[in-house]
């Protein structure tokens, strides 16, 4: 390919879609290795994929399979959630305005954010099943009781 047709815009089909998910999870993978301090032989051998493959995967030239995905995230020691949202292959979790600012905090690890959301999560859950389940109200005792609140 010459660099005139890199520098021409996407038509946006399903092959640049591809191509675009590839670039992602790969710039992604490579700024978590170089937050950890790992180089990418290290994390070649960490993760028990190639060296080449993982240099591949990293430049966007391959987009790694779910499994492949699990073995990076567990040589980086962040969730494999992380990098299936980063991927595509997973949606961005729901948790409301306390997940999106531990997701979105930069001076956190992935494996701290994940930690936090987790604790988090469980006292949620907790809370949820301790709380007794209201009585249905007529419209007129949720008028009553917001009155006298």
């Amino acid at each position: 390919m010459s660099d005139t047709n890199r520098d021409q815009p996407a038509s946006g089909g399903p092959m640049e879609k591809v191509a675009d998910i590839a670039s992602d999870i790969g710039e992604y993978i490579r700024q978590q290795r170089s937050n950890a301090k790992i180089s990418l032989r290290q994390l070649s051998k960490l993760a028990g994929v190639s060296n080449p493959y993982l240099s591949q995967i990293e430049r966007g030239v391959r987009k790694p399979s779910a499994e492949i995905l699990q073995q990076i995230a567990k040589g980086l020691r962040i969730s494999a959630e992380a990098l299936y949202v980063q991927a595509g292959i997973l949606d961005l979790p729901m948790g409301g305005p306390v997940g999106d600012a531990i997701r979105a905090d930069t001076e956190l690890t992935e494996r701290q954010k994940q930690v936090l959301l987790d604790v988090y999560e469980s006292f949620r859950r907790e809370n949820a099943a301790a709380k007794p389940e209201p009585a249905a109200q007529t419209p007129q005792q949720a008028v009553e009781s917001k009155e006298s609140a």
